[in-house]
């Protein structure tokens, strides 16, 4: 069994994104481990890129800030390597194809496998593109993980038949961001990845209270968290670990139904 469908097995699944480098890797690695003890269950990590597309102003401002850090990719993998040495649950990148085109493809793949990152999510990759990175992927273990927004329609079914590690459920047209209301007939999506595939979906963008985490998951296999855990970041900074553990925890107890008090509280 793959590490990131190890992820699934326990029931529904928690997966927070977290930017690399904001404000520095020191807090990063307190932030992910954090994460990790508080009951995430994979952890997507951000290579910060000058100009992510997917990304609503939140995470677009914690990539401007890990870049005015300096932080680099070979520092990344570097971290990684580190993380590596007591973090055991599945990690992936979060980049985009531009950061691994001028890296260069193979060495950038080849190193994800060395340090040990399980997939990579390339959200401005087409599917019909995937092509020139599938086949180096699939030489070294690393799950090219695909993505499948409301606007896949007839699409779905045939990039849920080629999915590798999970599927990247989109809820809603636009950038990542916070979302007061998800109004996506995301049901009907995951009936049709169900049809197609046994890999595991999880929904992401726009969720970030534990009912929507909860409602999400009861749809899915999973939620997934980004701009609400880099609000934290950006507020509490160098202070972040523990606050995001706490949110994390409460986060993955809705996911997995058992979050009655905090939806209540919401």
């Amino acid at each position: 069994m793959s590490n990131i469908r190890a992820a699934f097995q326990k029931g529904k699944a928690f997966i927070p994104f977290i930017t690399c480098g904001d404000p520095d890797l020191e807090t990063t690695g307190k932030i992910v481990r954090a994460a990790a003890e508080n009951g995430a269950d994979l952890i997507e990590l951000g290579i910060p890129f000058s100009d992510p597309t997917a990304e609503g102003p939140v995470i677009q401002g914690a990539n401007l800030r890990a870049l005015a850090g300096g932080v680099t990719t070979d520092q990344i993998f570097d971290f990684v390597r580190e993380l590596r040495q007591d973090v055991k649950i599945p990690l992936v990148f979060m980049t985009y194809a531009n950061v691994v085109f001028s890296y260069g493809a193979e060495k950038f793949i080849s190193t994800c496998a060395e340090v040990g990152i399980d997939g990579i999510i390339l959200p401005d990759l087409p599917f019909e593109e995937k092509g020139e990175f599938q086949p180096i992927c699939t030489q070294y273990d690393v799950a090219l993980i695909s993505l499948i927004a409301p606007t896949s329609h007839q699409r779905i079914a045939m990039i849920a038949k080629e999915a590798e590690g999970f599927l990247y459920v989109v809820s809603s047209l636009g950038v990542t961001g916070t979302r007061s209301r998800i109004t996506t007939d995301l049901a009907a999506i995951v009936e049709a990845i169900r049809e197609n595939t046994e890999i595991p979906c999880a929904i992401g963008f726009g969720i970030s209270t534990p009912e929507q985490a909860g409602k999400m998951a009861s749809i899915s296999d999973g939620a997934i968290v980004g701009s609400a855990i880099i609000k934290l970041i950006e507020k509490y900074g160098r202070e972040a670990a523990e606050p995001v553990g706490a949110y994390v925890r409460e986060m993955k107890s809705a996911a997995a139904g058992k979050g009655s008090a905090a939806l209540s509280a919401n």
